[in-house]
């Protein structure tokens, strides 16, 4: 456990460089996916990687549960539950699923690990060690009306971002290298729904958990899928054309 002081300066810290790397990545795609180039140094197979990246704040917020006394309080639980829900597939289902041989460079798979451990350490401090006091009525905590809402977004991010990334991964067939445009689902009014997906999630456990740490994952959420969305869509209409791409936003429906 971490004093509160020190916790307030970790987030602090952290929403200031969602600021930095929401501004940076406008000018600077980072190289993963469609974007990879040797610019970005050594790189390793994309499953190996992406497993590494990922799995560190699964087990982070296993151990604080653990160490904090595997507190069964029903608010603390489901939110818990959420997070590892996610984690678990994010860091070994996602992985298997993958098609192809692509590569992750190991710089961006570094930063993943950095991010997504002290990601782990505010959210599990937050929901264990410095919690919201209205945790403490209980299952009454998740009837009120924008805990509802949170859960309901969090589910429906869920199954936008599962059924995205099953769209992506079968665009194309064994042997096969073009690229394709995605017109299934919500890809039909954005050209990133699966980050679409990811924001919902994050947001509707946001407003579930009502805490400062909580808040951060969308910020940062936000601040790294954004203008990645964007140079996704950039690169959509150029490689496709404006008629294929037509009136599609970036990653917010009618929005942006």
């Amino acid at each position: 456990m971490i004093s509160s002081s020190v916790f307030g300066t970790i987030i602090w810290a952290m929403l200031i460089m969602a600021a930095v790397v929401f501004v940076s990545l406008y000018y600077v795609n980072a190289g993963y996916g469609q974007f990879r180039s040797r610019q970005w140094g050594w790189s390793i197979n994309n499953r190996v990687a992406w497993m590494i990246m990922e799995a560190p704040v699964f087990f982070v917020m296993l151990a604080i549960w653990i160490t904090s006394g595997t507190s069964t309080h029903v608010p603390e639980l489901v939110l818990f539950g959420l997070f590892e829900l996610h984690y678990f597939q994010r860091s070994f289902v996602f992985p298997c699923l993958m098609n192809g041989h692509s590569q992750m460079p190991v710089a961006i798979m570094l930063m993943g690990i950095i991010f997504n451990t002290i990601n782990g350490i505010l959210q599990g401090g937050n929901l264990y060690w410095y919690p919201n006091p209205d945790y403490s009525l209980g299952a009454a905590y998740l009837l009120r009306p924008h805990s509802i809402a949170g859960l309901c977004l969090f589910a429906a991010g869920m199954a936008v971002n599962l059924h995205s990334d099953h769209v992506i991964r079968h665009l194309r067939q064994p042997g096969d290298t073009r690229h394709y445009l995605p017109n299934q689902g919500l890809y039909r009014m954005v050209t990133s729904a699966n980050y679409l997906g990811e924001l919902m999630e994050w947001t509707g456990f946001a407003i579930v958990a009502a805490t400062p740490a909580a808040w951060v994952f969308p910020i940062w959420t936000a601040a790294n899928l954004v203008p990645r969305a964007h140079a996704i869509h950039r690169k959509y209409r150029k490689e496709f054309g404006d008629a294929a791409v037509g009136n599609r936003k970036r990653i917010l429906p009618y929005i942006y």
